[in-house]
């Protein structure tokens, strides 16, 4: 039975393995070929690789120069969060500024008096006031909630409403302008008026301001030189060396929002034009005598009066004192008025008298010029009570409308805003409260930018450099000092090793990285700063003593605390390391950052040299492409052709065998007939 044999069901020559066997012998120029793509596919990948490194470096390097370069980046510290802070942007100068905070910007909040919460408001036309805008209600009627609701529908980003629960069962309103500054003052009109007064929230009042007149017969003069106190149409004139004295009285609570308000206005002059210089004394006047007689006139000889020699005083030491305002209270007790500034011009000045005067009487406002150059005028002083508008005074002010006001290096500066954008160039002050002492606040440079980005560029080189040794050298130590690898990423590249260690392009690109980072670049701090290495960054940074083949690969190390040391100081001459313009065309020239980004450039624009490796491999891998599918045309037609060689000699021989068994059987029944 072993030698039955059935034709397409099993080979007697075992024809299937011997036609795999002749294919793979044919496959083999095949499958080299086929070797060979997979190579240049990963050839490929490691030039791309290659290619987002070196994009990389001139990222980073870029950074370090460009217009977006952090030694531009600005920073603000203050010296009191709580009082003022500030916002800035690229245009900001280094420099330091002194502010005193004396009051934060704030909006009109008034709040009404306890309210049965299903109090009804009644139907009408309720205007609200914000400075010059003006918001009008045509209300239907409803309930506080419903009311609270319209206004806040209609007043947007001017006005507001809300419902509080001061007292259990009740509820308050609170009305609020959403607009700081002292001239966005929130009132009432028509329907308005009658409402706000009904719920409690505002009360009759007098009039807002009280004119403090300035006469003859009001002025007080004192002083060494009294009669050179001048009025003249309201205006007091205080020569140097003179006081005046204007009565007040008026009693101011500690709480009080009264505000005094006058202006100012000075002259000086140097040549001491003010001083009265005293004349010598006339001395005794004798009188003179004569007779006459027919005629004749005969005088006496004058008496003769000797007086000593007239000495003139010494000339007056200049004083200068601008702290020349003072209020007098009842107690005998004064407090003087933030001083003054010199202005050609009327300035206007306000004092908050409630945080001055602490509930005393304020008997007087004294002015007391102890200059010797410098005449001061004085005009227009009111008291102004800031909480009345339209004659009507909140009972229950949560807040009132005011400016903010600060001093910046002695000078008085008043915005409706707590954002003050307008005051120093490229930055934004953030005024949040009051200080009780000047404020620090010094405008410097990013130095946390410009180190993040140093780093940043140090660590691209580094990675670079890593995967340029990685793929010229065949040495498993390389990967192995390179202890941020995953295990994975390990093994990957070691793969990789060796790959192009024939490639003279990349072998002369890692001594050119080297030689840039290695080099000395001028700087306006010449010796002291010429190096990367100056400022921390070096192949050994660490000043380690021994050999240490890793340092041999041509990776930078950084010293932070010489880094940090250097930025506290020198961050103009390390803008200038990394990029320099040396022959004031305003272009740069020479520096780390600027020699780095014209090194790789090439390398990555495009049509440049990892384009060119790229587009070499792909026209490689597309050739070897075309001759893998004529090899597989041609192995498919030779295997075709083997299986039908090979079924032709199965059947022929299997054709013979029958005729072998035919003549066999044939051979058999003669033998039997015979018999």
């Amino acid at each position: 039975m072993s030698d039955i044999y059935v034709p397409g069901v099993r080979s007697r020559f075992n024809s299937e393995q011997t036609i795999e066997d002749l294919m793979k012998l044919e496959r083999v120029p095949r499958d080299r070929v086929q070797s060979n793509i997979e190579t240049l596919q990963l050839q490929r990948g490691y030039w791309q690789e290659i290619g987002r490194r070196i994009t990389s470096v001139r990222d980073s390097a870029r950074l370090l120069y460009s217009f977006q370069n952090p030694f531009n980046e600005r920073i603000a510290q203050s010296g009191n969060d709580a009082a003022i802070t500030a916002s800035t942007t690229r245009e900001a100068a280094e420099q330091s500024y002194t502010f005193t905070v004396k009051q934060t910007a704030q909006a009109d909040r008034f709040l009404s008096q306890p309210l049965d919460e299903r109090m009804r408001v009644e139907a009408g036309t309720y205007t609200f006031k914000v400075g010059n805008d003006e918001i009008s209600i045509n209300y239907r009627g409803g309930t506080l909630r419903d009311f609270a609701d319209v206004i806040n529908r209609r007043g947007r980003d001017k006005i507001s409403a809300s419902l509080m629960a001061v007292q259990s069962g009740t509820r308050s309103l609170l009305i609020e302008s959403k607009i700081t500054g002292a001239d966005t003052r929130l009132s009432f009109a028509d329907d308005a008026v009658d409402f706000v007064k009904q719920i409690g929230m505002m009360g009759q009042a007098a009039d807002s301001q009280r004119a403090v007149s300035i006469n003859e017969n009001t002025v007080r003069k004192g002083g060494q030189n009294a009669n050179y106190v001048s009025i003249n149409d309201g205006i007091m004139k205080v020569a140097p060396q003179s006081s005046a004295t204007l009565p007040l009285g008026i009693s101011v609570s500690a709480d009080s929002p009264l505000i005094l308000k006058l202006e100012t206005q000075t002259r000086v002059d140097d040549s001491g034009g003010f001083n009265i210089i005293p004349q010598p004394p006339p001395g005794p006047s004798v009188p003179s005598s004569s007779v006459t007689y027919g005629g004749i006139t005969v005088e006496n000889k004058p008496s003769s009066a000797p007086l000593p020699e007239w000495t003139p005083p010494a000339a007056v030491q200049r004083q200068d004192d601008m702290e020349v305002i003072s209020l007098v209270f009842s107690d005998g007790s004064s407090a003087k008025l933030s001083a003054i500034t010199d202005s050609d011009n009327f300035t206007s000045r306000q004092y908050f008298l409630g945080s001055i005067a602490q509930g005393r009487t304020i008997a007087s406002i004294n002015i007391d010029n102890k200059n010797t150059h410098r005449e001061v005028s004085v005009g227009k002083i009111e008291i102004v009570d800031p909480a009345i508008t339209d004659g009507l005074r909140p009972l229950n002010a949560v807040s009132t409308a005011r400016d903010a006001v600060i001093t910046m290096e002695g000078i008085e500066i008043k915005r409706p805003t707590n954002n003050i954008d307008d005051l120093i160039p490229g930055v934004t002050l953030n005024v949040r409260g009051v200080s009780e002492r000047p404020v620090d606040l010094n405008i410097k440079a990013d130095v946390d930018s410009i180190k993040e980005a140093v780093i940043g560029f140090v660590g691209n080189y580094n990675r670079l450099m890593a995967e340029i040794n990685v793929l010229t050298r065949r040495d498993d130590n390389i990967v192995n000092e390179l202890t941020y690898l995953s295990s994975d990423e390990a093994s990957e590249m070691k793969k990789r090793l060796g790959v192009f260690s024939g490639d003279t392009t990349l072998t002369t690109l890692r001594s050119n990285l080297l030689r840039i980072v290695s080099a000395p670049y001028p700087t306006d701090l010449e010796r002291d700063l010429t190096l990367l290495a100056q400022i921390g960054i070096s192949t050994n940074a660490s000043r380690n003593t021994g050999y240490d083949p890793s340092r041999l690969r041509g990776y930078l190390e950084i010293d932070e605390k010489a880094l940090d040391a250097a930025l506290e100081t020198k961050v103009p001459a390390i803008r200038q390391l990394f990029a320099n313009d040396t022959t004031g065309d305003l272009l740069v020239d020479t520096g780390v950052a600027y020699n780095m980004d014209s090194l790789v450039r090439p390398f990555v624009e495009i049509g440049g040299i990892v384009s060119l490796k790229t587009s070499t491999i792909d026209s490689r891998i597309t050739q070897d492409e075309r001759r893998v599918a004529t090899y597989d045309r041609q192995l498919q037609s030779k295997e075709a052709e083997l299986r039908m060689q090979y079924a032709r000699m199965e059947a022929a021989y299997a054709r013979m065998e029958q005729m072998s068994s035919s003549l066999d059987n044939f051979s058999q029944q003669n033998s039997n007939n015979n018999r």
